[in-house]
């Protein structure tokens, strides 16, 4: 249980430290990649302004003479601005920029580049990214957008050249976008090698410190495991002391052949005294067994147990206890399949691995409750199966064979808000379904609430599954599955 607790907390702790460091690598990543964007836009559009000053303004301009194309000059051939910048071979995909000359009508005139990129020209001088693929073209928004052929992408921006009113052309500015993606992919790298070491760190720091912090618990369970334990261990001896004095003291009113009036009362109360410590030497042995099996110490040895002959025996010991209910208990058992004729599974049918003792103990408390709660006239019915192959009961899953004994009842039924503390401990439904009526039990319930709660701590024990279905006015059934061999 603490066990479980502990991974819990560390696996919170873990998990809310992983969503915060997602959201802060994050963060860190949109700030650089858009610094890197705005970095490289704020030098194209740096490249442009110098540019453009060479190209409109003196001394610049004196150096350039600006000679038409055709006879209505349109077109404008700027001399002498190849000699400005050296003459580039290389390709885009090298760490420079390039700078392509457009007349007004979109003409490429003049490149850096080795071969023109055939990017249609329009004016943007806030950034954009182009992709390029084989001699063509493509824009988009993001890197995203690349292809399995690897395309190249480039940062842009686009600038018209006037000079007075008259357009000169256009200036487009380009620039490697890996630029941006290489130092993204890198810092996307350390991040996620950073939170996963943050991660696996916060996680052994998580399971350590929720050790630290369930010790006191699991220190004070222990000890009020213990002391109960202890306690139920020091009472058996006096409630079994008290029960023997009251046996002799009425065995020798029984020896008694006269009987007075004081006799026959002094004789009352000594029974009366007999049925209470009697209940509390059921309730201390109920209370020593939950404390054992809580604790682990419990030493019992487990082998092979033929169900149907337990369940024959507890069925008539409990035939014999309630005759004046006149209550039809039966037991069926669910015969093989006719296919199966191995003679040595037949024999085993109905036989399992576990502890007869407590697998007595937890039917009995199923039988006599569902005897307790059915009215006089009422039927009991036990079935027991066996069920072959993958099965699932309740969300467990068990692969091989598993014994199901289902207990039913024809009584009051239990209320379905008070289905799921049905096994708690000292849980008690409603007192008044306990309570002497003409229809229903015959004397009020002498229960601690501790019955089912032993009843769940077996079959858990046996590695089993225990549920109950009700309905008020019609029945229960309690269904136990236990499988045939336990686990290690």
């Amino acid at each position: 249980m603490f066990q479980a607790t502990r991974r819990r907390l560390a696996l919170w702790y873990t998990t809310v430290t992983a969503v915060l460091l997602l959201l802060f690598a994050s963060g860190v990543y949109l700030y650089v990649r858009s610094t890197l964007i705005e970095r490289i836009d704020d030098t194209l559009n740096h490249v442009v302004e110098i540019v453009e000053r060479c190209l409109t303004t003196s001394p610049c301009a004196s150096k350039l003479i600006f000679e038409p194309i055709n006879a209505d000059a349109d077109k404008f051939r700027i001399n002498n601005l190849e000699a400005s910048f050296r003459d580039n071979t290389d390709t885009v995909e090298d760490d420079h920029i390039d700078l392509e000359w457009f007349s007004p009508t979109g003409e490429l005139i003049w490149s850096t580049l080795s071969e023109p990129l055939n990017i249609p020209i329009h004016a943007n001088r806030t950034g954009e990214t182009v992709r390029v693929v084989k001699g063509e073209e493509e824009k988009g928004k993001d890197d995203k957008l690349l292809t399995p052929h690897s395309p190249l992408l480039l940062r842009q921006v686009t600038q018209r050249v006037e000079v007075g009113r008259q357009v000169l052309g256009y200036l487009r500015v380009s620039h490697p976008w890996f630029e941006v993606t290489k130092p993204s992919r890198q810092l996307i790298f350390d991040l996620a090698l950073g939170i996963g070491l943050m991660v696996l760190s916060v996680g052994a720091s998580g399971w350590f410190l929720s050790g630290k912090a369930m010790e006191p618990v699991g220190e004070s369970y222990q000890r009020l495991k213990q002391f109960t334990a202890d306690a139920s261990h020091e009472l058996r001896s006096p409630i079994t002391l008290i029960q023997t004095n009251v046996q002799v003291a009425l065995a020798d009113l029984d020896l008694t052949e006269t009987e007075t009036t004081n006799s026959l009362q002094y004789r009352q109360q000594l029974k009366v005294v007999e049925r209470l410590t009697q209940r509390l030497g059921k309730l201390v042995n109920d209370l020593l067994f939950l404390a054992r099996q809580d604790s682990g110490i419990s030493k019992d040895t487990f082998s092979p147990c033929p169900l149907d002959a337990l369940l024959m025996e507890v069925v008539e010991e409990q035939q014999l206890l309630v005759p004046e209910k006149k209550i039809a208990l039966s037991l069926d058992l669910v015969d093989p399949p006719a296919s199966e004729t191995s003679p040595e599974l037949l024999e085993n049918w109905f036989t399992l691995v576990g502890n007869w003792d407590q697998l007595v103990r937890l039917f009995t408390n199923l039988i006599a409750n569902a005897l307790h709660y059915t009215p006089a006239g009422g039927r009991v019915k036990v079935e027991l199966a066996r069920i072959e192959g993958i099965n699932r009961v309740s969300g467990l899953r068990y692969t091989s064979a598993q014994l199901q004994v289902k207990v039913s009842d024809t009584g009051v039924g239990i209320p379905a808000e008070a289905l799921p503390r049905l096994f708690d401990r000292f849980y008690r439904v409603d007192p008044a379904r306990t309570h002497t009526t003409a229809n229903t039990a015959t004397a009020s319930a002498t229960g601690s609430g501790l019955g089912l709660a032993i009843a769940q701590a077996i079959v858990e024990h046996h590695q089993g599954h225990i549920q109950v279905e009700s309905t008020q006015g019609i029945g229960t059934t309690f269904t136990v599955t236990l499988p045939i061999t336990l686990e290690s």
